[in-house]
């Protein structure tokens, strides 16, 4: 047999493992509990005038 060839029963075995499906993993969805908190930081106006500094420099 010739590389790439296969025959009528390597053509159904691939045939059967690709049409398995796993179902064997952890379909439960993970519970966190806790908050998040986040710093937006420097207003709009501030922010413009840092890019306007770093710019002139």
């Amino acid at each position: 047999m010739s590389m790439g060839a296969y025959d009528e029963d390597e053509h159904e075995r691939r045939e059967m493992q690709a049409s398995k499906v796993d179902t064997d993993f952890d379909d439960e969805r993970t519970i966190y509990h806790g908050k998040v908190e986040y710093d937006s930081g420097d207003s709009a106006e501030a922010l413009l005038d840092k890019f306007e500094e770093i710019k002139s420099s």
